[in-house]
């Protein structure tokens, strides 16, 4: 498969990494096949009202979801929102209280142990044995799914090699950085070859060339064929990582489709940020009503969405108007979020 990475994300190994990822490919063909009924080729994951209670809690409340194979699939939401309970029911890690789902074109509720043995899970929280080596981490784990030693470590070289970890095979897991430990834990997690890699926070706690390099990963991964699904609080990481995803907000969907539709759809073209000092934003928003098409105040800035930041600017500045600053961007995913679920803090 031909793919295309943008510069950012090309390294000197690049070559090496294609060859490898073509040979976990054609592995792969041979494992487990897309899943086809009636010539139609069928999601990976198929959730149809989906319910999640704990007790008198409702935490899924009815969710519609497909997943596809290849696809890189996100679930956002705050705190509270249902992510969590809806990644452990696709992970067959708790039941569903309501609806129906099907993975990889079975039933969790009576087949679990046969898609656990095709999932590939990423924790938020690194659970790694510290006091081993990266190899025997890979050793133990490959165990797991009774594959015999002699496979195990010719896909640790590889999956080694991929996550740039080769120089630390036999290195204590203590002693790497966090980048390190989180690239062990996601290649850990493909020693199966799954059909489904479910990633839960992969970037938090990482600094910004850590975080780009996971990126590379995971942008390599997804061109192999690999499906990955990602929740994750950092909107930039979800329009670089997802070809589609779900906005989650008190156990419901409220948004889904693809980062750049959805921007489109719940927002402006730009965003226009003033702030006008210790007087305060409040009074000034009656007289910029009809330049934006939504205004939000904040405690340091007014935000208006428009299509042209720097027209409204100026027709600000030909009211009188003069902001101690002004910023003109392109609306984001974070727009889109904080306006589907708000701004206010959940715990």
């Amino acid at each position: 498969m031909a793919f295309h990475l943008p510069s950012l994300f090309f390294s000197p190994k690049r070559a090496l990494d294609v060859g490898m990822l073509r040979e976990m490919k054609r592995k792969r063909k041979n494992i487990h096949p897309p899943e086809i009924f009636d010539g139609t080729l069928q999601p990976i994951v198929a959730a149809h009202d989906l319910v999640k209670r704990f007790d008198s809690f409702v935490a899924v409340d009815g969710i519609d979801v497909e997943i596809f194979q290849g696809e890189s699939f996100g679930f956002l939401g705050p705190n509270g929102a249902g992510k969590t309970s809806t990644m452990r029911m696709i992970s067959c890690m708790s039941p569903a209280s309501g609806g129906s789902l099907r993975v990889l074109g079975r039933d969790p509720a009576v087949a679990g142990a046969q898609i656990r043995s095709r999932l590939g899970l990423v924790p938020q929280e690194d659970t790694l044995e510290l006091e081993l080596t990266v190899l025997d981490n890979m050793l133990i784990y490959g165990r797991y799914f009774d594959l015999p030693k002699k496979e195990i470590l010719e896909r640790t070289t590889r999956l080694l090699d991929f996550a740039q970890l080769s120089d630390r095979r036999d290195e204590k897991v203590d002693h790497l950085s966090g980048g390190m430990k989180r690239r062990l834990t996601i290649a850990r997690a493909l020693i199966s070859e799954p059909d489904l890699l479910i990633l839960d926070e992969p970037t938090t706690g990482l600094d910004p060339q850590a975080r780009h390099l996971l990126w590379d990963r995971l942008y390599r991964l997804k061109a192999e064929g690999v499906t990955l699904i990602i929740t994750t609080h950092y909107m930039d990481e979800a329009e670089q990582l997802c070809d589609r995803l779900v906005v989650m907000d008190h156990g419901k969907i409220v948004a889904t489709g693809a980062p750049r539709d959805l921007i489109v759809e719940h927002s402006t073209r730009e965003v226009l940020e003033l702030r006008f000092g210790i007087d305060g934003h409040l009074p000034h928003v009656g007289g910029l009503q009809d330049l934006a098409e939504r205004i939000e105040v904040l405690p340091d800035r007014l935000l208006l969405y428009v299509d042209d930041g720097d027209d409204a600017l100026s027709m600000i500045h030909r009211r009188g108007l003069v902001p101690e600053s002004a910023l003109v961007r392109r609306s984001t995913l974070e727009d889109v979020f904080l306006h589907l679920t708000g701004r206010t803090l959940v715990d």
